[in-house]
């Protein structure tokens, strides 16, 4: 492992937010219409994130580019979308995180809720690490690292990032 020069990181990190930080600025999307995951077991999947989380189900069409594939969705509010892929006959091998792909995916969740769905894995037996006191990160039955995070959309850890 490489020695890390943290006031050499922390001045590129500088120069870059002065070079192209645009809070406020707008943007051409209008939003996340869905993330796709894997699901190695499409009932596994459902079960946990619409049993334990609160996700509702919304849809389950076939795959239009791998013959045999589910593509199914799951509502995470405001309009926003979960959705997996399985690929029977893959061998997939388990989750991985590697550079382009997935650290974790934050879904901001009420306090309220975010209290409930704590009890919710507790009562469910996953394993969860809680950070600040508003986040909660745990991996789904693919190893998928999932944050619940009860700070308002726009917001992290008291600090407005948009």
């Amino acid at each position: 492992m490489t020695e890390i020069d943290l006031p050499t990181i922390e001045a590129e990190r500088d120069r870059i937010r002065s070079a192209y930080l645009k809070p406020g600025g707008p943007s051409t999307a209008r939003g996340l219409h869905h993330t796709a995951l894997l699901s190695a077991d499409v009932e596994r999947t459902v079960r946990f994130y619409q049993d334990v989380l609160g996700f509702p189900l919304t849809e389950m069409v076939g795959n239009r580019d791998y013959e045999g594939s589910t593509h199914f969705f799951f509502d995470i509010g405001n309009g926003n979308l979960l959705a997996f892929f399985d690929f029977p006959g893959l061998d997939l091998g388990p989750y991985a995180e590697v550079l382009g792909g997935l650290h974790h995916l934050a879904i901001s969740v009420e306090p309220a809720q975010w209290e409930r769905l704590k009890q919710s894995l507790d009562e469910a037996g996953v394993e969860y690490l809680e950070e600040s006191g508003t986040s909660i990160y745990f991996r789904d039955p693919d190893g998928a690292r999932i944050e619940l995070i009860s700070d308002p959309l726009g917001e992290m850890y008291g600090l407005k990032v948009l």
